[in-house]
């Protein structure tokens, strides 16, 4: 297991609380109606927001091959049970394409379900791999149920105070900035047991530009004369994130200290 000083797993911890009282204390907030107002509504080949909408194979993509890459390198995990967040993490990449693109089919909350509850999934396997790889492995597994009944009450949370007309997206929009924020605060104070661990920095910085692509929308829009939209390039972007992991997956191995050990 990966040493480390005891702060540092104070401060993770403290992070952590810290995240689920603002999740139940801060002020309820409702799902802003305009966010499934997009530049881009054009309809091609009878699809609706068609670069909305397709643009979500990315997903699909890197999420076989996520499952691929784990398949072809065993070697990449001391023991079988480190593949579960992996696989968890992937398969939730995989159904955002399928969610995503059932939503932005029709935007509405019902149909935005469908695109948040998978994400939920791959922010469950990907903190889960985090704490595994850099903390304690058996931690990081045991906490991998834990995780996703925790993400996908977030949605269903929203989506129940939506229907009842007091909506409350704040525990999943925690949800959101909690895993990157950790998956960050990690990197920073606990050693990956695996070589390639800086590369969780270009997954950061990929989730970073479809945040920033996201919010760009229109912008992004105007400045390509309507070639692309933001949302449809936040897509790739977050795809993106999970190809690095691929990437880093096919690449690593164990540190050698940590091997003698």
């Amino acid at each position: 297991m990966t040493s480390a000083h005891p702060w540092r797993t104070v401060a993770f911890v403290a992070f952590t609380l810290a995240c689920v009282a603002a999740a139940f204390l801060l002020p309820a907030m409702p799902q802003p109606v305009a966010y499934h107002d997009f530049v881009d509504d054009r309809t091609l080949w009878g699809i609706p927001n068609f670069k909305n909408v397709t643009s979500n194979l990315a997903f699909v993509l890197a999420g076989v091959a996520g499952f691929a890459v784990i398949a072809r390198r065993p070697s990449a995990f001391v023991r079988p049970a480190e593949r579960w967040p992996y696989y968890v993490f992937f398969a939730g990449v995989a159904l955002t394409g399928f969610g995503s693109a059932y939503y932005h089919l029709d935007p509405n909350n019902e149909t935005l379900f469908w695109d948040r509850l998978p994400m939920t999934f791959a922010f469950a396997g990907l903190v889960a791999a985090q704490i595994e790889e850099r903390m304690a492995p058996r931690v990081g597994i045991a906490l991998l149920p834990v995780l996703l009944v925790i993400g996908a009450a977030s949605v269903i949370h929203w989506l129940v105070t939506e229907r009842a007309g007091v909506g409350n997206v704040l525990p999943y929009a925690i949800l959101q900035g909690y895993t990157m924020a950790v998956v960050l605060l990690l990197a920073f104070t606990h050693p990956s047991r695996y070589t390639r661990g800086s590369d969780i920095y270009w997954v950061f910085a990929a989730y970073l530009a479809a945040k920033v692509t996201e919010t760009l929308d229109v912008q992004i829009w105007e400045w390509t004369a309507g070639l692309v939209s933001g949302h449809t390039l936040k897509h790739f972007f977050a795809a993106l994130a999970g190809i690095i992991i691929c990437f880093t997956l096919l690449r690593r191995h164990l540190h050698a200290a940590e091997a003698v050990a």
